[in-house]
Formats: C-alpha cells, sequence, structure tokens
C-alpha cells in the first residue's frame, strides 16, 4: 500500500531555482510518496545522464511506493501526450510504462 505525502505535484527543471526553490504551487496536495521525484525523472527522460542522476538522488524511485508514483507520473504524461502535449518524451514514457509493468 502506496503512502500518500504533501507534495508539489509538477516538480520539473522550469519549476526549480538557483538557489533551490521551488516555484508554481497551484498544483500542490497529496500523492503518493515518490511523486515529486517521479516527475522531475520523467522530464529527464531525454537525458539520460541527468535520469539516472535523479534515480541516484532519490531512492524512493526504486521503492514498491516509487514505483506506485512513478506508474502514476507515467499514465498522467501519456495522458497529456494524447492530448498533443509533451510529444518529444511520448518514446521515453512508453519505454518506461514497459519497464514498470515489468517490476
Amino acid at each position: 500500500m502506496a503512502c500518500w505525502t504533501t507534495d508539489h505535484a509538477d516538480v520539473h527543471w522550469t519549476n526549480l531555482t538557483e538557489p533551490l526553490r521551488l516555484l508554481d504551487w497551484e498544483g500542490w496536495g497529496r500523492a503518493p510518496e515518490g511523486f515529486d521525484a517521479a516527475t522531475l525523472y520523467a522530464y529527464t527522460l531525454l537525458q539520460p545522464g541527468a535520469a539516472a542522476r535523479v534515480r541516484d538522488a532519490f531512492p524512493v524511485l526504486g521503492s514498491p511506493a516509487g514505483l506506485t508514483a512513478a506508474a502514476t507520473v507515467c499514465a498522467q504524461l501519456l495522458q497529456t501526450v494524447a492530448r498533443g502535449d509533451n510529444l518529444a518524451l511520448e518514446d521515453q514514457l512508453r519505454t518506461w510504462a514497459k519497464d514498470l509493468r515489468h517490476c
């Protein structure tokens, strides 16, 4: 059973600043543990090196809770692809979805 936590719910590179601050909080709320990490991971899929660094930085991604979060994020982003958004990520998201089915 996944643990739900308070999350930003839209963590990607344009919502992060240096020094570290999170911007754009309109979607925050409760989500499966690891949701923010899975979202950031999803938006790094086009840069395999960065994706590996995100996975290393957030060990929750390899946990059962993280798998729930990853599946949720992947499904949500595939829905955006179906609406014509995030088209550059489509192939990587489909590969990720296949990988998640085998976990």
